[in-house]
């Protein structure tokens, strides 16, 4: 496997990071409070934590009834593998 080996851990950091937004605006909309912008938690995906943001939607059953995110999030997740894969091959 050729990938650098920061690729993990940003990676992972960045899943947290979207599980935890994820989970924070959950709770945040349970409470009528202010919320985090929908396009921050799809920048967040597209820059690597689509995968913890994808766990977090189907966990605390969040944003799982708007169609931008049934459909942007997986397609992160599939941009993020095939790079991830190219990178290795290389």
């Amino acid at each position: 496997m050729n990938l650098p080996g920061y690729w993990l851990p940003y990676l992972l950091c960045l899943s947290l990071m979207g599980f935890f937004l994820c989970w924070s605006d959950k709770v945040r909309a349970k409470k009528n409070r202010w919320r985090i912008p929908e396009a921050t938690l799809l920048l967040v995906g597209l820059c690597g934590g689509c995968f913890g943001l994808a766990l977090g939607m189907h966990l605390f059953r969040h944003k799982t009834k708007h169609l931008k995110f049934i459909l942007m999030v997986p397609a992160q997740c599939i941009l993020w593998i095939a790079a991830c894969i190219y990178l290795a091959a290389r």
